[in-house]
């Protein structure tokens, strides 16, 4: 292995580690992307310096770490594909229905999430309802839906649970427009893989942590379309409920989704549906970026 290389594999490691340590705590997507990066690069040249050590292999050092580097590419791309293909498998439904939240946990107590609430307050948007969805094993997706003074943007407020205990917190805004059409802009950085309904127009953004951006953002798209809103009359819980059983219904016909009766012995999601899903995984996972599927 060179040697001016091992001087950075020290300190390269304790970067990993004490990025590590602090997204235990945060739980940020955007974080976790330099984090997979340095995983996946300092596992090839620990690999490529072992076999370097112990003339394991009789070849150059960058071509074993190239090598390797292409390994964990096929090895993870593997694993992926299983993930895919155990939630498939599972009872856990795609498109989960919607509950009233009255248990009383509907907000998480850390300072990071308090800061978020807070500043909907500042900003003079108001609590309408709480909701929670099963999502199987006993875990839930829990959602605080609010709205602005004029009740034309309704927003979501998202905990994602995560194996760890961490809570990552997601927001997706939506503006009806007079014409029908659904404008919606979220930061939401689980691959979805399927399709939208014609009348919506959305807009993912992985990278975008802060809500003022987002809703700025939101907003900006708005009045680029020129479409006046109109306000919502109807309840939060009816409307995600009567959305997710359309978004089934559309992705079962347009191919994502196998009907009803084949999920038994089939899973749930087509192959192509699955190739998406395992596509726009790596896209988030490495890059942030989600795919434009309408």
């Amino acid at each position: 292995m060179p040697e001016t290389l091992s001087v950075f594999l020290a300190p390269s490691v304790a970067l990993l580690l004490l990025l590590f340590y602090i997204n235990l705590r945060m739980a940020s997507p955007v974080l976790a992307i330099p984090i997979r990066w340095l995983r996946w690069i300092l596992f090839a040249l620990f690999m490529a310096q072992t076999n370097a050590q112990l003339s394991l292999i009789d070849r150059p050092f960058w071509t074993v770490a190239a090598a390797v580097f292409l390994m964990w590419f096929l090895l993870e791309s593997g694993f992926n594909w299983l993930k895919v293909s155990a939630i498939s498998l599972s009872p856990m439904p795609l498109f989960p229905r919607y509950v009233v939240n009255n248990s009383g946990d509907e907000w998480p107590t850390q300072k990071r999430l308090l800061r978020v609430r807070d500043w909907l307050r500042d900003n003079r948007f108001v609590h309408v309802q709480a909701l929670k969805a099963e999502l199987g094993g006993g875990i839930w997706l829990r959602a605080s839906v609010y709205r602005n003074q004029d009740n034309t943007l309704r927003m979501h407020v998202l905990f994602v649970p995560q194996e760890n205990g961490a809570i990552t917190v997601c927001y997706s805004l939506a503006t009806l427009a007079v014409s029908g059409r659904r404008y919606v802009t979220d930061n939401l950085y689980i691959p979805f893989g399927g399709f939208y309904p014609e009348t919506w127009h959305v807009e993912r953004a992985p990278w975008s942590r802060k809500l003022s951006r987002l809703v700025t953002r939101h907003q900006k798209r708005l009045n680029k379309s020129g479409e006046p809103a109109q306000t919502w009359e109807i309840s939060p819980i009816d409307d995600i409920n009567q959305q997710q059983q359309h978004m089934e219904v559309i992705n079962t016909e347009l191919g994502y989704l196998l009907p009803h009766a084949e999920r038994e012995e089939f899973g749930k999601i087509t192959p192509e549906g699955r190739f998406r899903i395992w596509k726009e995984a790596w896209q988030l996972d490495y890059l942030g970026i989600a795919s434009r599927y309408t």
